[in-house]
């Protein structure tokens, strides 16, 4: 929307095999079936997988964009984003890993102004460690979606993140427990969830929504939240749906 400015949501986690990446394209594919144009920007810099995912075969990345911002060879953004279909787009981790720190965290805030009124929501996925170019995207959000599992090391974790995002007065943020992903880790009950972390669990993906042999979906190349060869139940698309609502403002938040 020209001149409307978008909503920048970044989904991250500070453990990896979460599903960021999963919940990140199942939001973009939400998002474009309510007709939103969405752009998805791949920030975990050294193993990427969006461009993976999507099969994408755009030979530009987010390094080429921040290099050519440094060197005064940016021209327009289009030329660094592949289209993945007329409503969702992505910026691409770089292909080499050891470019990743050849970005300089200050074009980051610059990327995203040269997105907000392109787009109506941008989402960013991140890395699991909490390092300067996550802590920039996350200060330059409208809202944080972080993921967790029924796990202790990731539950400890979490704590500290809450903690964290608590002592610096940041309150734009959103909590996944993402049961799914790993169906036969179920160490807690929720209540018990909910004293380890201090904090309410906002969104709950439960464990029957775990897709089996997703392998196969993936190599296919699509979001999975819209892949017609696989079945996504009622349940799981109006939990997606109202999360993707929410983090926008326009949902309420579920257990």
């Amino acid at each position: 929307m020209k001149g409307i400015k978008g909503k920048i949501i970044t989904i991250t986690s500070t453990k990896g095999g979460v599903g960021k990446t999963i919940t990140t394209l199942n939001l973009a594919g939400i998002y474009s079936n309510l007709n939103y144009k969405v752009l998805v920007i791949d920030l975990d810099l050294y193993s990427g997988a969006v461009a993976t995912h999507l099969n994408s075969n755009n030979d530009k990345t987010i390094f080429n964009l921040a290099e050519d911002l440094a060197n005064n060879r940016y021209e327009k953004v289009e030329d660094y984003i592949f289209n993945y279909d007329d409503k969702i787009s992505i910026i691409a981790a770089p292909k080499d890993p050891r470019m990743a720190n050849k970005i300089d965290i200050k074009y980051i805030p610059l990327i995203l102004n040269n997105v907000v009124y392109k787009y109506d929501v941008i989402l960013i996925d991140t890395s699991h460690i909490l390092n300067e170019i996550n802590i920039t995207a996350i200060d330059n959000s409208d809202m944080i979606l972080y993921i967790f599992t029924n796990d202790t090391f990731d539950l400890k974790n979490t704590r500290s993140f809450i903690s964290i995002m608590n002592d610096a007065e940041n309150k734009n943020y959103y909590t996944l427990l993402n049961e799914s992903v790993h169906p036969d880790k179920k160490y807690y009950s929720l209540y018990e969830i909910r004293s380890l972390i201090k904090n309410n669990i906002d969104f709950n993906l439960p464990s029957t929504m775990y897709i089996k042999n997703i392998d196969k979906y993936i190599l296919e190349g699509k979001v999975l939240i819209q892949n017609k060869n696989l079945t996504i139940n009622k349940m799981a698309y109006e939990k997606l749906t109202n999360m993707a609502n929410t983090l926008i403002g326009k949902g309420d938040k579920n257990d």
